[in-house]
């Protein structure tokens, strides 16, 4: 007996250019992306859209889109595109174009740099996007938590909740100079945390103010994201303490401090890089 299996399609690679750049902040840029690529663009109806951006080393001349498995072959481990997550901030399907909010730290990482750097007609290159995560009415409440890197996927998920919904949301920068505006309905109330720099374990200001504040009784929606042990630390009061379901909950890691990008990539299957201790199913 011959057993098929379920093969995920493969989704085609997104080939855009630069349109645009945009300094929405001191450590923020927005670029906006279009062109004839766009036709292979898949959207996705969520708030939290994002995508693997592949990065190839301009030396090595590789043009987009990548034959991925013929440059497995080909090239050295260390010479292999790398990917980087995005949150896709907007998407224009009428004016086919997308629109990626990058921080920016000088010439720390990858991705920012580059997007600091950007010219009219540079390449990007991604799959359509994932995500699952949109404010749901039939909450009581929403709790939406993150620091600089979880900016745009919050931004755009107050421009989706309806008038009607109540709740809070904690963003974490270095100073008042990294705040943006975001217009949220009437009961959503913005607390902006000011760490007075980059991030350290001892300056981080956001799992005491979640934890300092006035607690509600009925459901909760969260959405939380950004260093990987301060994410930990929050499911544990959220998950852990407060009891609120996990299925309710969108809680990642965008990233780990003293990590690499590449080395917190690596580790997210292991014990350390895991938020929850066990599988949602177990």
């Amino acid at each position: 007996m011959t057993i098929q299996r379920s093969v995920r399609p493969v989704r085609p690679q997104v080939v855009l250019e630069v349109l645009a750049s945009e300094r929405l902040s001191r450590h923020m840029m927005r670029l906006t992306f279009g062109g004839s690529g766009f036709v292979n663009f898949q959207d996705k109806a969520v708030s939290d859209r994002y995508v693997k951006i592949l990065f190839a080393k301009p030396e090595l001349g590789l043009v987009p889109p990548y034959d991925l498995d013929a440059l497995r072959e080909q090239l050295a481990p260390e010479d292999f595109p790398v990917r980087r997550t995005y949150t896709l901030r907007h998407v224009d399907l009428d004016a086919q174009t997308v629109q990626i909010d990058f921080v920016i730290h000088g010439d720390q990482g990858l991705a920012g740099p580059w997007a600091q750097n950007a010219k009219i007609g540079d390449q990007i290159c991604f799959a359509s996007p994932g995500g699952l995560y949109t404010p749901n009415p039939e909450f009581d409440r929403h709790l939406l938590i993150g620091d600089e890197t979880a900016l745009p996927a919050i931004s755009a998920a107050v421009e989706d909740m309806t008038s009607e919904m109540v709740g809070d949301i904690y963003l974490e920068v270095s100073g008042p100079e990294d705040e943006v505006r975001l217009d949220v309905p009437v009961g959503i109330t913005v607390h902006w945390l000011h760490r007075g720099g980059y991030f350290t374990p001892e300056n981080t200001k956001l799992e005491e103010a979640v934890r300092n504040a006035e607690w509600h009784e009925g459901t909760l929606q969260v959405f939380a994201h950004g260093e990987r042990e301060t994410m930990k630390s929050l499911r544990a009061y959220l998950n852990g303490e407060r009891g609120v379901d996990r299925r309710a909950m969108s809680l990642s890691a965008y990233w780990a401090y003293g990590r690499a990008e590449d080395e917190f990539q690596a580790e997210k299957k292991s014990p350390i890089g895991q938020i929850f201790p066990e599988p949602l199913n177990a």
